[in-house]
């Protein structure tokens, strides 16, 4: 994982709800299904779910990218040639530049080999369709820091995160107080810096969302 606020580009494209494609070649048909996910296991918990409802299929090839850096991924060809289903699958994702997705093709088979150009161009082109009827949206990668510190000091935390606009997430408010906050990936440093300045806060880094 990259360290808070070393990315230049802050903002990541996903969509926002399930959409469905389709495709059809001498008699095989494939079904596509766009799902926005955060984990491995939702990721295997759709997939356990498409082979329940979807059990007399032939194949359930996949590709599913995770993390605002893209570093989180995998392709599946569920027993089509190598290189013939996840591949174009996860291709048609980088190209759409998408993360946080999975994308399953349910292949039925039509009695009629299609040869992997074939089989190539119908697991891109299902999985195209299926992007293109998604509603696509911009997301700002955001860093999550943890801020310890005495009662004595609120008003100088509360006075940054005012100024900032930044977004509190948990709060407890006692004589040692505790906020977690998410700053907008590009200010990160600056803004971490600003608390480091108060004597007695601590701040502390949890994670990139």
């Amino acid at each position: 994982m990259a360290s808070p606020g070393t990315i230049m580009k802050d903002t990541y494209k996903t969509i926002k709800n399930i959409s469905q494609g389709y495709f059809r070649d001498r008699g095989s048909k494939f079904i596509a299904f766009a799902i926005p996910v955060q984990s491995e296991s939702e990721i295997k918990d759709h997939l356990a779910g498409l082979r329940k409802e979807y059990y007399d299929a032939r194949h359930y090839c996949y590709a599913w990218i995770l993390g605002t850096d893209w570093s989180q991924y995998r392709i599946n060809d569920d027993g089509e040639p190598s290189g013939s289903a996840g591949r174009p699958i996860h291709g048609q994702l980088l190209s759409s530049d998408l993360t946080n997705i999975l994308v399953v093709i349910i292949r039925y088979f039509g009695g009629i080999k299609l040869g992997i150009p074939g089989l190539i161009n119908a697991y891109r082109s299902a999985t195209k369709d299926a992007l293109e009827n998604a509603s696509i949206e911009t997301r700002i990668i955001k860093d999550l820091f943890e801020l310890k510190y005495q009662y004595p000091l609120m008003n100088d935390v509360m006075r940054i995160i005012k100024d900032e606009q930044l977004e509190q997430l948990t709060t407890k408010f006692e004589m040692e107080c505790m906020i977690e906050i998410s700053i907008r990936q590009k200010r990160s440093k600056p803004v971490s810096e600003k608390f480091k300045k108060i004597r007695g806060l601590s701040i502390h880094y949890l994670r990139t969302i």
